[in-house]
């Protein structure tokens, strides 16, 4: 059954968990092969993906044809890297590198049509008249001012990056694992507490499965690349490990 980003926005707010998948693969196929395995959600990643913007108009129409929400890992927070992507068929966006509160509230206010906002009149293709508005805790300052981040009007929910929030905080490496683990539940308690949805970016579905059991409802179960390469590493080993027949 399709599903729509209203139908994701009120089932986060419920404190409802969504699962979707992240896609750093070109093309429509891609997109459509991700939403039609049952994904709520599927985020196009711009910023570490191989995709780019002209692709979106078919991948977002391919991704709801298939009954799932298009969502998209912006490039950067700037102004036209946020509104292009709702203009070609967003359903909404994830914003990387948000520095503070005051930064998450021009991140909103450049999903929002005036007077609510200053996102500028010329949707293309697809998208939403109110998409969701999703900001990345990935920085120190972010960390620091997550409150008042959690409180800014108009947010539909904030997701995690492990990798480098790590790196900001200088927890990267085996032996601090344990630590940023902990800096990650402390997030998703702080927003749920709040009644912010919640998201960590995570590496399977087991992780994923973690998160979800502390309380984030932005869950994404896997990202395309790796779990193909993956896979496919599996099928080889398979292949290469069995004994053949045995010969006179």
């Amino acid at each position: 059954m399709a599903i729509s980003e209203g139908d994701l926005r009120r089932r986060w707010s419920e404190g409802q968990p969504c699962h979707g998948l992240w896609s750093a693969l070109p093309g429509a196929v891609t997109g459509e092969i991700l939403a039609r395995t049952g994904a709520d959600f599927v985020v196009v990643d711009l910023q570490h993906g191989a995709r780019s913007e002209a692709e979106l108009p078919g991948v977002a129409a391919a991704i709801t044809a298939a009954g799932s929400v298009p969502l998209v890992r912006t490039r950067s927070s700037l102004f036209p890297d946020v509104g292009r992507p709702l203009d070609l068929g967003a359903c909404g966006v994830i914003v990387p590198n948000v520095r503070d509160a005051e930064h998450a509230r021009e991140v909103v206010a450049t999903c929002r049509y005036a007077p609510a906002g200053s996102r500028s009149i010329g949707r293309f293709s697809g998208g939403a008249e109110d998409p969701l508005a999703i900001v990345m805790v990935e920085t120190a300052t972010a960390l620091e001012d997550l409150d008042a981040v959690l409180a800014v009007d108009g947010l539909d929910g904030v997701f995690v990056g492990p990798g480098d929030l790590g790196l900001a905080l200088g927890l990267t490496g085996a032996d601090r694992r344990a630590e940023l683990r902990g800096v990650l539940s402390s997030i998703v308690a702080r927003a749920g507490a709040a009644g912010v949805p919640v998201g960590v970016y995570a590496h399977n579905g087991e992780e994923a499965a973690g998160y979800a059991a502390e309380g984030a409802t932005i869950v994404t179960a896997a990202a395309d690349a790796a779990t193909l390469a993956q896979a496919m590493a599996q099928h080889l080993r398979v292949a290469r490990d069995r004994p053949g027949p045995e010969r006179p």
